[in-house]
């Protein structure tokens, strides 16, 4: 019997596959039904019955705690050393390579390591690496498995009083980082209810009466008081640690940042008062009503100081002042804020102030914002006003409500103001159009967050907590917190961890943040340094050209007046008769041009004049004018005064000479001495000649060659 044997093969890589298995409709069978089976068929009356084959379980959910994981790696060069073995050394790791291969373990083990190596190597061939896998895939397919950048709602803080009060402030204890301060008001009913017979009641009382503190401060501890602020526990929502009370409603209060222990707030009236963090209850100090501002402070910053007792406090009045913690009695200082400011302070000009700002990084800076949307640069150590203010732009066009610089690069600003917010570095005019967030909501708030750096949250008057990025995306954020009432301030915690969350309805929400918004990457701190660089330099460029428009636009201004006026002045000189005296003097008196030509002539003509007559002229006797007998000035260097002299007492010289011997000797004799002088040399020098060389032996041993020769040559001209 014949067998017939086939042989399949295939490729080693196809081996292991996933078989393709498809769907198709085809009839293998057809069995038609028996009638005789079907006529003794039954119908029953029809049942219901329900069967349960397996264990029945309860859907259930259970929120757990979030599980961070990390993953850490080795590097191996050359498997792993023993702590005892110096892999540097070439002498001590081939003895231990020696001592490992003497063991019997040693080859059972290297065996075993070849069988690993064989069958991975056999998988490895089995996979085409040519081949590109997952492409037909869609593209959103690993979406849901990156984390996404969300927050955690931890706690709710809700205000103790009935009805609620909206939350303004809020503020994280320096040292204490599980505690914060909360500071609702109720500032727009109070402010109804405030009656002038109490306010003029106070300002008619003595200034170091102590019936002030006592009328402001005499408040009861229980929870009823309206004005009340607290300090909350992050771990205990439902009663606050500490409790504040005061007569009116608070406006702004904050830390000490360098002594934690004391609380400074601004008062409805005006007023500043002083609280002690740790016991709450009633104010330590509190300014009178004489040195406070005329309206409700709304804005307030501690300053660096020795005592760590100073701050500012600033009030829709327009007034900025300087206080001591130590003595409320009166401020320090005290200065307006006038966008143009001089010497003698006029409140009318004033802008209210909204926002005040200090970083003690920058102790001699400060800034102050106001509410028509201007940024007002100060300096601390300035006296006058003019040395205070020193710049001021306007950036806004409504009032700014948050000023903060960031934590890692203290130059840049971040500000929250009208419709947008705006990242703004002092040495520039204006902020950079790029770093620019807007939104269709109101911008109520904003934050830097100090753990990451290019992080800022921001809310909004729709109940919106927008997390930014700029690293990311600066046109949207890259995360939104949902929340159904106005957004009225956040606040990181001094670790970035957790955020605070103050809402109009009273409640304070603190959320958890996501391991990935409160860390930052190894490069994210130089490529936001080059950021900020890249838009001081852009917004520098953008105002020099701003600068050359105008520049230009003024001139082209000018330029075409100047040819208004010119067209004017032909029209006119058109209209008048030439020919008419009067008319051609006016036509003369306005042409602008022949006057400047003729102003042009008559100064080079005046100049010239006053040349020539500065001008000097030296006039030389020639060799020819000189007559017989007269020596120049030269043949009579070298002679002292008392030979000059003597030789015209001889007569020696002519008239001419004597007039240079005048000259030379500088004696100022007149022309009639010198005259006699010539008419009686004449004799003396033919004597000369006569004394012959005997005398000139003489005299060449007693004034030197030089003389000798010209008494020669005086004797050779008059023989």
């Amino acid at each position: 019997m014949y067998h017939n044997q086939y042989i399949y093969s295939r490729e080693r890589r196809r081996f292991g596959r996933q078989p393709l298995l498809s769907d198709r409709t085809q009839l293998m069978l057809s069995i038609q039904p028996s009638q005789r089976i079907r006529n003794s068929y039954i119908l029953r009356n029809p049942m219901n019955n329900s069967t349960q084959l397996s264990d029945q379980m309860a859907y259930s959910w259970v929120e757990t705690d979030n599980v961070t994981y990390a993953e850490h790696g080795m590097y191996h060069y050359e498997g792993g050393w023993p702590r005892e073995v110096n892999t540097n050394d070439e002498e001590s790791t081939m003895r231990y390579r020696k001592k490992i291969e003497r063991e019997d373990n040693w080859g059972v083990q290297v065996m075993h390591l070849i069988h690993t190596s064989m069958d991975v190597t056999a998988q490895n061939s089995a996979v085409n690496i040519y081949q590109e896998f997952f492409v037909d895939l869609p593209a959103d397919m690993g979406k849901d498995i990156r984390m996404p950048l969300e927050a955690r709602q931890c706690n709710i803080f809700h205000d103790p009083q009935k009805p609620v009060r909206p939350i303004i402030i809020l503020d994280w204890m320096p040292s204490e980082r599980r505690k914060f301060l909360s500071q609702p008001t109720n500032f727009s009913k109070d402010e109804a209810k405030m009656k002038p017979q109490e306010i003029s009641a106070k300002s008619s009382e003595p200034v170091g009466d102590s019936s002030i503190l006592q009328n402001v401060t005499d408040v009861s501890r229980s929870d009823s008081n309206p004005n009340s602020f607290y300090v909350w526990n992050q771990g205990n929502a439902l009663h606050p640690e500490v409790v504040f009370d005061s007569t009116e409603p608070v406006r702004i209060a904050h830390f000490c940042p360098k002594d934690d222990n004391f609380i400074a707030a601004g008062l409805q009236s005006g007023m500043m008062g002083l609280w002690d963090a740790r016991n709450g209850g009633k104010a330590l100090k509190v300014s009178p009503l004489e040195a406070a501002h005329r309206e409700a402070a709304v804005a307030l910053c501690w300053v660096h100081s020795k005592s760590n007792s100073e701050f500012y406090s600033g009030s829709y009045d327009g007034s900025v002042k300087y206080w001591d913690g130590r003595d409320l009695e009166t401020p320090i200082q005290e200065i307006l804020l006038d966008p143009d400011p001089t010497d003698d302070q006029k409140r009318e000009r004033a802008h209210g102030v909204t926002v005040l700002e200090f970083e003690y990084t920058i102790p001699v800076r400060y800034i102050i914002a106001s509410d028509q949307g201007h940024i007002f640069i100060c300096n601390r150590k300035g006296m006058s006003p003019t040395e205070v203010l020193i710049s001021n732009y306007r950036l806004f066009s409504g009032p700014v409500r948050t000023i903060e610089r960031n934590p890692f690069f203290v130059k840049n600003f971040l500000i929250a103001a009208d419709w947008c917010v705006k990242i703004w570095a002092e040495e520039c005019k204006g902020a950079p159009t790029t770093l620019l967030m807007k939104k269709k909501n109101e911008m109520l708030c904003g934050t830097w967050s100090p753990a990451r750096c290019s992080l800022f949250v921001t809310g909004d008057s729709r109940g919106e907590v927008d997390f930014w990025d700029i690293l990311l995306h600066q046109r949207k954020p890259i995360f939104t917190l949902k929340l159904k009432r106005p957004i009225k301030y956040v606040k990181f915690r001094p670790d970035g961890k957790y955020l605070a969350v103050a809402l109009e309805n009273g409640d304070v929400q603190l959320f958890e943040l996501d391991p990935a918004l409160r860390q930052s990457a190894a490069k994210d701190k130089a490529l936001l340094m080059a950021l900020f660089e890249r838009e001081l330099l852009r917004s520098k460029l953008l105002e020099g050209r701003v600068e050359e428009v105008k520049l230009k636009r003024k001139t082209s201004m000018f330029e075409a007046e100047q040819a208004r006026m010119r067209e004017a002045e032909l029209d006119l000189l058109a209209e008048l008769d030439p020919d008419d005296p009067d008319q051609f003097l006016q036509i003369i008196e306005n042409d602008y041009e022949f006057k400047d030509m003729l102003k042009l002539f008559k100064d080079s003509t005046f100049n010239i004049d006053k040349k020539r007559q500065e001008r000097q002229f030296v006039m030389e006797r020639t060799d020819f004018e000189k007559s017989e007998g007269e020596l120049s000035a030269t043949d009579l260097e070298g002679l002292t005064a008392e030979e000059i002299a003597a030789l015209q007492a001889s007569g020696g010289l002519a008239g001419a000479v004597g007039q240079g011997v005048d000259a030379a000797a500088a004696a100022g004799k007149d022309a009639a001495s010198g005259a006699a002088g010539a008419a009686a040399g004449k004799e003396g020098a033919e004597a000369a000649g006569a004394a012959g060389p005997a005398g000139a032996d003489q005299k060449e041993t007693a004034t030197g060659d030089k003389r000798i020769k010209v008494l020669k040559r005086m004797a050779d001209k008059d023989k």
